[in-house]
């Protein structure tokens, strides 16, 4: 009897454990599936396009100023994305020696790379990019004086004919560092400064190149220009990856 009732206690123990485990491995399984759901989290992809809203605002508190571009990007890569930008200006340029209106097209064409690891769900950049721009333009020459190094002795020659010079064009390489955040679902704010190194022009006769619409100023001869954009943009988004 004392046998039987230490059988009945066996079988029992060895049933409670096979339970038991089995218990634990369905609760761990559940506990993997959850956590493995829980982290998956989806990336946008498409193209955004936005205007320079700098550039707006300059042609309208500017009076030799006027300007617009149109810029766009899509992303190829979790961190990598094609852009670019077209635009178009007129830049009536006065020194002491010149008056010019400088008017024509730009298009640029390049990378850019963000360095910032967003949290979760968020979509900002910090990049870095590269271009290449090219720009086609004219040139008037509104009045001009000649320097005379020795004014006792003859006057000063200027001369108030204008002058135009067709098909100029210029090529130049710009690196770009900018940051983009994101305002609403796709609406997104930029702000980048630009570092441009000319590459080859096309001059107008007697004087030099002073303004190159997409290369802005060309400071002295130097073949080095600066510039910044201010741009609001919308992504419209084609299709989504795993993060």
């Amino acid at each position: 009897m004392k046998q039987k009732h230490i059988i009945i206690y066996f079988i029992s123990s060895l049933a409670y454990m096979v339970l038991f485990s089995v218990s634990l491995n369905a609760q761990n399984d559940s506990i993997a599936n959850t956590v493995k759901d829980s982290i998956k989290i989806k990336e946008k992809y498409g193209l955004r396009i936005g205007g320079d809203i700098g550039k707006l605002v300059r042609s309208f508190v500017d009076d030799d100023y006027t300007g617009f571009e149109v810029s766009g990007d899509f992303r190829l890569k979790k961190r990598l994305y094609i852009a670019g930008e077209l635009g178009i200006e007129e830049k009536n340029t006065t020194t002491d020696y010149l008056n010019v209106t400088t008017s024509g097209s730009y298009i640029k064409a390049g990378i850019d790379y963000n360095l910032y690891q967003n949290w979760l769900d968020m979509d900002n950049m910090i990049y870095a990019g590269f271009r290449v721009g090219a720009s086609t333009f004219n040139q008037k020459l509104n009045s001009y004086t000649i320097y005379n190094t020795d004014p006792y002795w003859s006057p000063q020659f200027s001369s108030s004919d204008l002058q135009e010079f067709n098909g100029l064009t210029a090529f130049w390489g710009e690196l770009i560092l900018g940051i983009k955040t994101q305002l609403l679902t796709n609406l997104y704010l930029c702000l980048n400064v630009q570092l441009k190194v000319l590459a080859s022009e096309t001059e107008p006769n007697n004087f030099e190149n002073v303004y190159i619409p997409g290369f802005n100023k060309t400071y002295d001869s130097t073949g080095i220009g600066a510039g910044y954009s201010y741009t609001l943009s919308y992504r419209i988004p084609l299709y989504k990856k795993d993060k």
